[in-house]
C-alpha cells in the first residue's frame, strides 16, 4: 500500500508544495534524530510557508537508521504513522511531522514504537482525529511502505541527518553550536530572491 499524496518510485518521497515547482528543497531526516528535531522546530514552519508561497517545494526523505543505532523500531513506526497522515493530506502530514518532533523521545527511548503514543500525538492534528487514520496506525498499514522509504534513503548516498539540499546544493540548517540556523540565514541559501 502506497499512501496518497506521495511521489517518486513507489511513493517514497513526501512532497509538500507544488508538484511542478521550479525549485526543490530536499530534506533528509530520521524521526528519532535530535538534530532533525532542532531543524524542524526551528525551520519547519519557515519551509512550509516558503512552499506555500511557491518559492520551492519540499521533498521529505526519511531514514530509520537510528532504530539500528539506538535499538528499537520507533523511527519505522513513526514513519508508517506519517504515511497514514499523508494519506489524509499534505497539510495534516506537515502538522503531524511537527507534533512528532515536538514530542520526540530521547534517542535511548523508543516510545515512538508504541502506536498508542503515536495516536496520542496525532490527536493534536484535527484532520487526523478519524477512525480510518487510527485504524491505519494501529494495524501498521504503511509499515511496508515505510521500509521502502527507508531503503530509498539508504540508497540515496546521504549519510547523516539532517541533510538539506536546495536544487541538489547543500544548505546549512544546523549551526556550529548544534542548533537550527536563523530563518534569515536559511532563506538566504534556500530561497534567494
Amino acid at each position: 500500500m502506497i499512501p496518497a499524496n506521495t511521489t517518486g518510485p513507489g511513493g517514497v518521497i513526501i512532497r509538500y508544495g507544488d508538484d511542478d515547482a521550479t525549485h526543490v528543497l530536499s530534506v533528509y531526516a530520521d524521526l528519532r534524530c535530535p538534530y532533525c528535531k532542532r531543524m524542524e522546530l526551528g525551520l519547519g514552519a519557515v519551509m512550509e510557508q516558503a512552499a506555500d508561497e511557491d518559492r520551492f517545494a519540499v521533498d521529505h526523505h526519511f531514514g530509520t537508521f537510528l532504530d539500528s543505532a539506538a535499538g528499537g523500531t520507533g523511527s519505522l513506526e513513526a514513519l508508517a504513522a506519517l504515511g497514514a497522515a499523508v494519506d489524509v493530506g499534505r497539510q495534516p502530514f506537515m502538522h503531524y511531522l511537527r507534533a512528532l518532533y515536538a514530542d520526540q523521545p530521547n534517542e535511548d527511548e523508543d516510545s515512538f514504537a508504541d502506536r498508542n503514543n503515536l495516536l496520542r500525538i496525532a490527536d493534536e492534528v484535527e484532520d487526523l482525529r478519524t477512525g480510518d487514520f487510527r485504524q491505519n496506525v494501529l494495524e501498521g498499514k504503511y509499515l511496508p511502505w515505510a521500509a521502502q522509504v527507508s531503503l530509498a534513503f539508504e540508497n540515496s548516498g546521504v549519510r547523516s541527518t539532517p541533510t538539506v539540499l536546495f536544487d541538489r546544493t547543500p544548505v546549512a540548517v544546523i549551526n556550529a553550536m548544534g542548533y537550527a540556523v536563523t530563518p534569515e540565514a536559511f532563506l538566504a541559501e534556500a530561497a534567494p530572491d
